[in-house]
């Protein structure tokens, strides 16, 4: 069928723009010899995760054990795990899934360690840890050396846990105001990364994995330093509005939200059928992502969403309103694409106006 004969509000993804920011990505890993792990908590489809390996990624990253259990049980074989984990009942499961793939997670304090050593003994296969280190974002990771030193201490200690390397993600690029400061934040965050690792080094551990990770600044093809192992998009494989406003450009978005006009109730405002239970109500306020209202209509000149109640979506935007009548479906760009893909049971890939298939979102709701 033609995707506009699809009941609304429906997940859309363009196949053919998909590919392109695939490969593109890829290449980019290539060109610079680091492997790429993508973070699939973006599409949380495990059709697409085995898509990237295939197109020659090492394997995969996830948010959550729910997440990983998902796609080992989809035949993805190779996950790391990009949070901390706290809590014996998720590190027996993340046991029971080390037996029968390569699974690694992060942690940056003792009190992680202690519960690892103590799950994974008698484990036929020790845990395989990352240490997370906060390069800016403020959010979690090691900040302090001497906490670092001692973690590492403790990990040599033990003998159920495996140091495996350090990673980080730059977040905070994304509200950057423009490319320079974008790049200098990437590089400060990537150095800080660095001498992380060369600390492990010194202590008598060697960092296998060197992992760093956020969409702009490899959308923008800045270079990635020696020493750097693999890297951790997540948004590239759909872009969205936020992103497309880095690259300044829209045609590399290939997820939309298809949406009936359902009201015209007055000469400029219009309301359809999806609301912040199928499209958020996020925004992006500062930097280069900054985004206007929650979502931008797709195809119309300078047209958003101005609201969002929980099933509507309101605009305000007199020549719009002309332009469409009750029963139109139009198309939404999301302004954060991640947390959009896990309100929906399946997408919809779409190819020329065609509908290819319908993929399950099978890692939807896995928050655990």
């Amino acid at each position: 069928m033609k995707y506009f004969e699809l009941d609304t509000p429906a997940l859309l993804i363009d196949r053919d723009i998909m590919m392109e920011n695939l490969r593109s990505m890829q290449n980019y890993a290539d060109i610079h010899n680091v492997q790429l792990r993508p973070h699939t908590k973006t599409h949380k489809m495990p059709k697409l995760a085995r898509l990237q390996e295939d197109l020659g990624a090492i394997g995969i990253t996830v948010a959550k054990v729910g997440e990983a259990e998902v796609m080992a049980e989809n035949g993805l074989k190779n996950i790391f795990i990009a949070n901390e984990i706290v809590g014996k009942s998720k590190l027996e499961r993340i046991k029971t899934l080390a037996e029968t793939i390569d699974i690694s997670f992060g942690i940056d304090h003792t009190f992680q360690l202690n519960q690892i050593e103590e799950v994974f003994e008698g484990a036929s296969k020790k845990a395989q840890v990352l240490v997370e280190i906060e390069v800016g974002e403020q959010r979690s990771g090691i900040i302090e050396e001497s906490d670092y030193i001692t973690l590492l201490e403790a990990v040599k200690a033990c003998k159920n846990v495996e140091f495996k390397g350090v990673f980080s993600h730059d977040g905070h690029s994304y509200k950057a105001e423009n490319v320079e400061e974008c790049k200098a934040l990437y590089l400060e965050s990537v150095n800080r990364t660095l001498h992380f690792a060369k600390l492990a080094e010194e202590m008598g551990l060697n960092p296998e994995v060197v992992s760093i990770g956020s969409t702009p600044p490899f959308m923008l093809k800045f270079k990635i330093p020696s020493g750097v192992t693999e890297i951790r998009p997540g948004t590239y494989i759909f872009m969205d509005a936020s992103q497309a406003n880095v690259i300044g450009t829209y045609d590399n978005c290939a997820a939309s939200v298809l949406t009936t006009v359902i009201s015209k109730p007055t000469n400029e405002r219009v309301i359809t059928d999806v609301g912040a239970k199928g499209i958020t109500a996020q925004s992006r306020s500062k930097g280069h992502t900054t985004t206007k209202g929650f979502g931008r209509i797709k195809g119309f000149s300078d047209t958003y969403i101005h609201g969002v109640f929980d099933e509507h979506a309101i605009i305000y935007n007199e020549e719009f309103r002309n332009q469409v009548n009750i029963g139109d479906k139009v198309e939404i760009i999301p302004n954060h694409i991640c947390p959009v893909c896990n309100l929906y049971e399946n997408a919809f890939l779409i190819s020329e106006s065609e509908v290819i298939e319908a993929l399950p979102v099978e890692c939807r709701g896995k928050l655990q």
